[in-house]
């Protein structure tokens, strides 16, 4: 357990705090792909974060209550449950395996003492219930202790069971399996304003489902050609409006967004708004469009603004006004020059993810050498953070990173030669409320929060 406490912050009154790092796989020469995090939530009070891997587990921290003998638990998050989720599958009829690698983890607003959240791999959803359990039921009439069944002819009195404490048991229990309605991968999940339906969205269709109905769901956006030599993009991210549950907005490969009303029509193949950065004719090349695909969508919590994620930069769109960004972020342009070699090892095509914090002031995303970045929309500064456990000490102070593109590099500074592509950051997550972020760095799992100075 250890502490990082960073010079500069986000915000020019915080610092950021390294909290805990939580080592999800075991400390290792080399990362089993199975332990790989591909997925990061934090479900809507902020006090349980849910992370998902390649190999189909779900392992879900719960946050520490504050705790007078020990001050600097707050924002600390240990290991509450860990289940499996998924485990691989075979299309028989396709001839395709089906990876157990779980997509996306989206949490259920609470009603009750039990916990919902859906989770999905490429082809399957599956809503799991995490609810716990400090007693057990003892007295039985018709069975023993250890669960035998009693003969009846030697039951010669009536016991009513009574409840005993017992240590706390955490349970993780499929409630429902959405199964057999994606042609495709599924890229994303979005749970609905009304709490009673969510979507689902694959490379070509967007589905609509029933939180208690699983045999059937209602397609709501098809762009499958008739021919698919036609086929010109494909749907990368989808999600809900946070408060409109008629409103939903899908991105493409092709750097554009839409947004539909549900209430327009069933099949909302005609979008009510497109929008559409037009592109710099000189600056065109052959990356153009590879680069220009949107990987993440988002809804700022107002419902006002949504974030897009393209490879090079994170824009921020109003929703009244469509022809142009109000806002643009450059994340690693350093990166334009070494498209040709990123295109080669086909790190050209990650998937970076973006975050905003609880009051839509400040986003964040991630990049490579396990480097993630920060933007305050107020005073438009930028920082560069570095989530890495070889420079981990109790509570150390970790400067800024800065990357050199060129010219003298200064002592402090990183050439971008020496970034390594095979760490990168694609998945993070923000505290609802507060300021505490979850950053996935391969197989560990690093939370940070601010310091007041």
């Amino acid at each position: 357990k250890f502490c990082q406490t960073l010079k500069h912050g986000l915000i020019s009154e915080y610092c950021w705090c390294q909290s805990r790092s939580c080592i999800v796989a075991l400390i290792q020469v080399a990362v089993l792909v199975s332990d790989i995090i591909s997925t990061v939530e934090f479900n809507y009070s902020g006090d349980l974060l849910a992370t998902g891997d390649k190999g189909g587990r779900v392992v879900i921290f719960q946050r520490e209550q504050e705790n007078k003998s020990r001050p600097h638990s707050r924002g600390e998050y240990n290991v509450y449950s860990t289940f499996q989720s998924h485990e691989p599958e075979f299309d028989y009829l396709k001839s395709l395996e089906i990876e157990e690698k779980i997509n996306k983890i989206r949490w259920l607003p609470q009603q009750n003492a039990a916990h919902f959240l859906l989770s999905t791999n490429d082809k399957t959803i599956k809503l799991w219930k995490i609810s716990e359990r400090d007693k057990r039921a003892e007295g039985y009439n018709l069975k023993d202790e250890d669960g035998r069944l009693r003969d009846p002819f030697r039951i010669t009195a009536l016991r009513v069971p009574i409840l005993k404490p017992m240590d706390l048991m955490v349970e993780a229990s499929p409630r429902r399996i959405f199964a057999n309605a994606h042609t495709y991968h599924i890229n994303s999940i979005s749970v609905n304003s009304d709490h009673e339906t969510y979507l689902s969205a694959d490379d070509l269709r967007i589905n609509l489902w029933h939180l208690e109905i699983t045999d059937r769901s209602f397609n709501i956006v098809d762009i499958k050609p008739a021919n698919m030599e036609e086929l010109t993009e494909v749907i990368t991210a989808a999600e809900f409006h946070p408060h409109h549950c008629n409103v939903f907005v899908y991105s493409s490969s092709k750097g554009t967004i839409r947004l539909c009303d549900m209430r327009s029509s069933a099949l909302c193949d005609r979008h009510s708004k497109f929008f559409e950065e037009p592109e710099d004719p000189s600056s065109r090349s052959f990356f153009s469009e590879i680069i220009s695909s949107i990987s993440d969508v988002k809804f700022s919590h107002s419902g006002r603004y949504m974030m897009t994620r393209d490879y090079l930069s994170v824009k921020v769109w109003d929703l009244n006004m469509e022809n142009r960004p109000v806002e643009t972020y450059q994340v690693h342009e350093y990166l334009r020059s070494k498209l040709c070699s990123l295109y080669e090892n086909d790190c050209i095509f990650d998937k970076f993810e973006c975050c905003w914090n609880g009051s839509d002031s400040a986003i964040m995303t991630g990049s490579y050498n396990n480097f993630f970045r920060m933007f305050d929309r107020t005073t438009r500064r930028d920082i560069t953070l570095e989530a890495s456990r070889e420079s981990s000490k109790p509570r150390a102070i970790l400067k800024p990173r800065k990357v050199c593109t060129g010219g003298k590099r200064k002592k402090d500074e990183i050439s971008v030669d020496s970034l390594d592509f095979n760490k990168k950051i694609l998945h993070t997550a923000w505290h609802p409320m507060e300021n505490i972020i979850a950053v996935a760095a391969t197989n560990n799992l690093y939370i940070f929060q601010d310091k007041i100075n």
